[in-house]
């Protein structure tokens, strides 16, 4: 069929009214062209306007496992890179818990927490702030990729997570409704759709999280203490880094409802605590540089073996990783091993997320305690608002 015909059955096919062939040709034909899989997705949305989403209370994981049978049979001709499926999938949840839930449960009390260099911080919001602060910080995300901001075109530039949340909070007359919902998912649908259209290779784009005072090489020598660091990571980790933030979030929002909700699957897991393990060895260095951990007991050079803990993560999302205690870049192993922490996936998670201090995470411990003390420190540091 022309291009002309199948735009013009779009409607049709929004409200399922089209023949078997139609739906066919029309389906192949989203797949090449961009303008009309964007109307489409706008006349699926208008469509659901019509009819209102009934709340199911169904199971989970009930839609992950659907689509992986579905996409089984009939892989998609614009796949999502694999990086971007456990924020497709942890959004996906979040929003059906956010439709099972009353107006008056959109400002029941929530109490942010994460955790600064030696002890926990909290901040009190609502369920509907959490949804604005997911809004404002994925906003992140959108601006590498050429979209909107949700703070307005008057924002200037990228800042940190904090920052944005705060001024998205300011920028409203009233406390955030429901009414946020909505430019959060579409959002959502807007950065999976543009990473599946740009493909795997966008991985490498970088995503930049503001700035921070850069401390100088030594704690006493002061060098660097006026430069700022700039923060960022690439597409790929911030996508598994938002996709933490939504399960996080999503937990405290099912906690202040009174709403089961379950780990990420153990595969999207497994890419959160990967990501964790990588960025502890430059988090440890920070906190070293700020006096916040024992001294290094000697630095060696990139890529050479150093002084070693290793981090076994059991149960969900389960692996090994080395961490290298002296040299972010050294090379670390089990000859250099002198620490051995276990932790249980889900735990490490929430000791990442600061919702467990480092010294209630239930680690199995074994080897140099000094260590073990600046790992797990360095692990409740990767926190943040």
């Amino acid at each position: 069929m022309e291009h002309r015909v199948l735009k013009s059955l779009l409607g049709a096919w929004a409200l399922a009214a089209c023949s078997a062939a139609e739906s066919a040709a029309v389906d192949d034909h989203l797949g090449d062209c961009g303008p009309c899989a964007q109307e489409a997705l706008r006349l699926r949305d208008a469509v659901g306007l019509l009819h209102p989403e009934e709340s199911l209370d169904l199971d989970p994981g009930l839609r992950t496992r659907v689509l992986e049978s579905c996409l089984g049979r009939r892989p998609p001709r614009i796949p999502v890179p694999e990086w971007a499926v456990p924020y497709d999938a942890e959004t996906a949840r979040l929003d059906a818990l956010l439709q099972d839930i009353g107006d008056s449960e959109w400002h029941a009390p929530v109490r942010l927490r994460w955790f600064e260099e030696n002890g926990p911080v909290t901040r009190k919001t609502t369920v509907a702030g959490v949804i604005a602060h997911l809004l404002a910080v994925d906003g992140l995300v959108g601006l590498a990729l050429g979209l909107d901001d949700p703070l307005g075109p008057e924002t200037k530039g990228p800042r940190d997570p904090a920052h944005r949340t705060e001024a998205y909070w300011r920028a409203s007359y009233f406390p955030p409704t429901r009414a946020v919902r909505g430019p959060w998912r579409e959002q959502t649908h807007e950065v999976i759709r543009t990473v599946s259209f740009a493909g795997g290779g966008s991985g490498t784009l970088p995503v930049p999280y503001g700035t921070v005072a850069a401390p100088g090489p030594d704690p006493g020598s002061g060098a660097g203490s006026d430069e700022v660091q700039r923060i960022e990571l690439p597409l790929r980790d911030s996508m598994v880094d938002r996709a933490f933030e939504c399960w996080i979030h999503a937990g405290d929002i099912a906690d202040a409802v009174d709403y089961p909700y379950a780990p990420p699957a153990p595969r999207h897991l497994h890419r959160m605590i990967d990501l964790a393990a990588r960025m502890l060895p430059g988090t440890l260095a920070d906190r070293r540089r700020s006096g916040l951990a024992a001294p290094s007991r000697g630095l060696v050079a990139a890529g050479a073996p150093g002084r070693s803990l290793r981090l076994e993560i059991e149960g969900l999302g389960g692996g090994e990783w080395f961490i290298p205690l002296d040299s972010p870049a050294a090379s670390a192993s089990a000859e250099e091993e002198v620490a051995h922490v276990a932790l249980d996936g889900v735990e490490f998670c929430r000791l990442a997320a600061g919702h467990v201090s480092p010294e209630e995470a239930a680690a199995g411990q074994d080897g140099d305690r000094e260590a073990i003390r600046d790992v797990l420190f360095a692990a409740a540091s990767l926190s943040r608002m």
